[in-house]
C-alpha cells in the first residue's frame, strides 16, 4: 500500500512539475524571428533592415551633430547598403533567444576610432534639434538605474517589427517610452525617438 502511495505521489509531482514548466514556457514572450522565420539568437550577427523600400538601407555608425565621438546610429542612405552587423544581448544572461518586449542591449560588431563601446544608448536630449538621438558608448549588461539608457526592446508592428526605448530594468526610475524612428537632417538619417516607428526586419549575416 505504501509503495503504491509513493508511486502515485511521484507521478503527481512529475505531472505538476511538467505543468509548471509548460506554464512558464507559455508565459514567456514570443521569440523575434528573422526574415527566414528562424528565432533571433543572442550573440549572432544580424543586419537590421527597413521593411519599407526606397527609404534608405541598413544601420551603421556615423559622426553627426558636429561631434566626432561617440558615433551615432544612422541609417544608410541607399537601400542597397545593408550597414554594419549587430548582436543582441537579452537582459537575462541565461536567455539564448531574443524575445519580444524584453530589455536587450544592441551592439555593432565593428571597430571604430572612438574609445567608446559600440553598444547603443539613448543620448541626452538635444535642445537645439528637439530630439533624443540613439548613439553609442553604452554599457553591455549590468541592468539598473546606472545603465537605464542602454536598454531597448523589439516590439511587433502589425506583421513586422519596430524598435522601442522603454526600459524596465529599474523599478523606481521614471523613463521615456517611445518608438525609435528616423530623424532626417542635411541628408543624414539618424535614429531618434519618434511618433513614427522605423519598421524593421532582421537578416542573419
Amino acid at each position: 500500500m505504501e509503495a503504491t502511495s509513493l508511486l502515485a505521489i511521484s507521478f503527481l509531482l512529475l505531472y505538476f512539475t511538467a505543468k509548471h514548466a509548460s506554464s512558464l514556457a507559455d508565459a514567456a514572450p514570443a521569440a523575434v524571428l528573422d526574415i527566414s522565420g528562424k528565432k533571433l539568437q543572442k550573440g549572432v550577427n544580424y543586419h537590421i533592415l527597413p521593411v519599407i523600400r526606397g527609404r534608405g538601407g541598413g544601420l551603421t555608425l556615423a559622426a553627426t551633430r558636429n561631434k566626432s565621438c561617440p558615433l551615432d546610429v544612422v541609417q544608410e542612405q541607399f537601400e542597397v547598403s545593408s550597414g554594419l552587423p549587430l548582436t543582441f544581448s537579452p537582459v537575462n544572461p541565461r536567455e539564448s533567444v531574443v524575445r519580444l518586449s524584453t530589455d536587450l542591449n544592441i551592439k555593432f560588431s565593428a571597430a571604430t576610432i572612438c574609445v567608446q563601446s559600440t553598444v547603443w544608448k539613448l543620448d541626452n536630449f538635444n535642445e537645439l534639434l528637439g530630439q533624443w538621438f540613439v548613439t553609442t558608448g553604452g554599457v553591455e549588461g549590468n541592468p539598473g538605474h546606472e545603465t537605464i539608457s542602454n536598454w531597448f526592446k523589439i516590439e511587433k508592428h502589425n506583421d513586422d517589427y519596430k524598435l522601442v526605448f522603454c526600459p524596465t530594468v529599474c523599478n523606481f526610475c521614471k523613463v521615456l517610452c517611445r518608438d525609435v524612428g528616423i530623424f532626417i537632417k542635411d541628408g543624414i538619417r539618424s535614429l531618434a525617438l519618434s511618433d513614427q516607428p522605423f519598421i524593421v526586419m532582421f537578416k542573419r549575416v
